[in-house]
């Protein structure tokens, strides 16, 4: 991930935090940072172990939120466009 967009998350919750806003709303930001990150290690695993079989996810925005929503259907969802259509 780039630098800028862990700098824009870092700012967003210093600015949540700062203002006072309830927790709830943190609450659940922190929870879609947690989300977004292991959809990140998710992917990275995938493409360690699908190299073997000549598979490979790219890590992007879109997958990574994918995978963090939906978890292993996304991620197997994901192997299957990019096996059967790709």
């Amino acid at each position: 991930m780039s630098y800028a967009i862990i700098g824009i998350l870092l700012a967003a919750v210093l600015v949540l935090l700062i203002s006072g806003t309830s927790g709830k709303l943190f609450g659940l930001m922190l929870k879609g940072s947690v989300r977004i990150i292991i959809g990140v290690f998710l992917l990275f695993l995938f493409n360690v172990v699908g190299a073997l079989a000549g598979l490979h996810i790219p890590i992007n925005a879109a997958t990574t939120v994918m995978v963090g929503l939906l978890g292993i259907p996304g991620l197997a969802s994901l192997a299957a466009i990019q096996y059967f259509l790709l």
